[in-house]
């Protein structure tokens, strides 16, 4: 299969039950599974992931995403290097600034100076290094001999940069647009110089927003709402417009969805993610990997603030029955 696709599962589900959907995600032919760390949903996403391990053979599994607020990166590191006793070679560690877990904290997002300490501190904790956090000397013991990966997640330029400088790899989301994509790598690399990493040395994970439904429906996410006065463009970040104008769409920041007409939708649609029914975003994910070498995906369920962590049924239906079958041919 020339792109691996793993897909977002939320904690929508008692933990037992998420563990069987999560299985599923792996029978239907999926890569990989990332579970969103939301405190406030009650339910750990540390605990959520140890029941996937248990129940899974072959998936990647990692947070979906966590932040070094309200897990400190010891914790970060204990979690992931436990994980990695479980299920070897199959976690990954995702880090970000943060956004629903640290506003229900009531905390502002982690500064990029915060985040880039943490990724280089957790890095060396699970190599069995010292490490060093608001100047404080770390150190974990029984770090496991295949430790994790340490993935940030970026949608901005300057975190773009920060993955390329710090991190293993990259989660982005910055649509399927070429032209978008290329913007995009120019600042990975310039962070790669700054560490003086060869280009393209870091791994690339594609979040893909995905609407796997009929055109005319699918189409009409770029005309929502997130939840009120925060449009679905603008969701996770306003970085999503800047992708978009490098593709030659250009949308304002307090852009009235309502006012984007049906043409312009489809337009930002075919830019952005994976929007229609199931053979096209097969065939649409096959355009990528031949133009931009896209070869590793994350599927992004589109959804609003109330319907967050509805499970992604249709979605694995969909990539069981057309989308894995059509990339695996």
């Amino acid at each position: 299969m020339p792109v691996k696709v793993s897909i977002r599962v939320p904690v929508g589900r008692p933990l037992p039950e998420l563990a069987k959907f999560i299985r599923s995600c792996e029978d239907a032919g999926f890569h990989g599974v990332g579970v969103n760390d939301h405190h406030h949903s009650g339910r750990d996403v540390y605990s959520a992931l140890t029941l996937a391990a248990a129940a899974t053979e072959r998936l990647t599994l990692f947070p979906a995403t966590s932040n070094p607020l309200t897990r400190h990166p010891l914790v970060l590191a204990a979690a992931a290097n436990s994980l990695a006793e479980i299920a070897p070679g199959r976690i990954l560690l995702t880090l970000a600034p943060g956004f629903l877990s640290v506003e229900k904290a009531g905390k502002p997002r982690a500064r990029r100076e915060q985040l880039a300490e943490a990724v280089a501190a957790i890095r060396r904790l699970l190599a069995g290094e010292k490490a060093t956090v608001d100047g404080h000397e770390l150190f974990m013991n029984n770090a496991t001999p295949t430790p994790p990966n340490v993935f940030v997640l970026a949608a901005g330029p300057k975190m773009l940069e920060l993955a390329g400088e710090f991190a293993d790899g990259i989660m982005m989301l910055v649509g399927l647009h070429p032209k978008s994509i290329e913007a995009a790598r120019e600042h990975i690399r310039a962070g790669e110089r700054r560490a003086g990493r060869a280009p393209g040395s870091t791994e690339e994970i594609f979040i893909v927003p995905t609407a796997i439904e009929p055109f005319e429906t699918a189409r009409e996410w770029p005309r929502r709402f997130y939840r009120p006065g925060k449009q679905f463009l603008c969701y996770p970040s306003t970085a999503n417009l800047r992708w978009l104008r490098a593709a030659g769409i250009d949308l304002a920041e307090d852009h009235d969805p309502d006012s984007i007409s049906t043409e312009l939708a489809a337009g930002v649609c075919e830019a952005f993610g994976l929007f229609g029914p199931a053979e096209y975003c097969a065939d649409r994910l096959v355009r990528a990997h031949e133009e931009s070498g896209v070869d590793n995906v994350f599927f992004f369920p589109s959804h609003t603030a109330e319907s967050a962590y509805d499970l992604p049924e249709a979605d694995v239906e969909a990539f069981e029955k057309v989308i894995g079958p059509r990339l695996a041919s």
